[in-house]
């Protein structure tokens, strides 16, 4: 794991407000010299604390006006049970996280549809067809007041 200090712990912070920041902009807030601010950006790069970055996509844009996290369980705990359940949420495009968790069940997904009337279809014909599936318990996203992805 790659330490941080306090100006690398400010451009991390910095960059993941505004990805597109420019380097002067970015130096400028966190106190460096354009070229000091740039070797500090390249070196979270090429440690990895910079895993990449990405677009920010409206889901009201894209027509998502429904998004659901649901518990799921499994009936076996083998690695053939996980790697099937893996697989099929990998191929559901309404799928858009998958964790794996301990505790009372085994994976918490994030799925997003247009509405109500599409996540029912993709509970029953997708969720409810799993082989190893024996609990499903969604929780609907009401408002996201705190939301770091965005």
């Amino acid at each position: 794991m790659a330490k941080t200090d306090d100006i690398s712990d400010r451009i991390l912070r910095e960059l993941q407000r505004n990805g597109r920041i420019s380097n002067l902009d970015l130096a400028e807030r966190v106190g460096l010299s354009p070229s000091a601010c740039l070797r500090r950006v390249q070196e979270l790069e090429r440690s990895g604390v910079i895993a990449g970055y990405r677009a920010v996509l409206s889901p009201a844009a894209r027509g998502i006006g429904f998004v659901a996290y649901i518990g799921v369980g499994l009936g076996e705990h083998t690695k053939a049970a996980q790697n099937g359940f893996e697989k099929a949420v990998a191929r559901a495009p309404e799928v858009v996280e998958c964790h794996n968790v301990t505790g009372t069940i085994e994976y918490i997904l994030r799925v997003e549809c247009a509405d109500l009337a599409s996540y029912k279809t993709f509970h029953t014909d997708v969720l409810g067809t799993l082989p190893h599936v024996t609990a499903i318990t969604s929780y609907v996203v009401m408002d996201s007041p705190k939301d770091l992805r965005a």
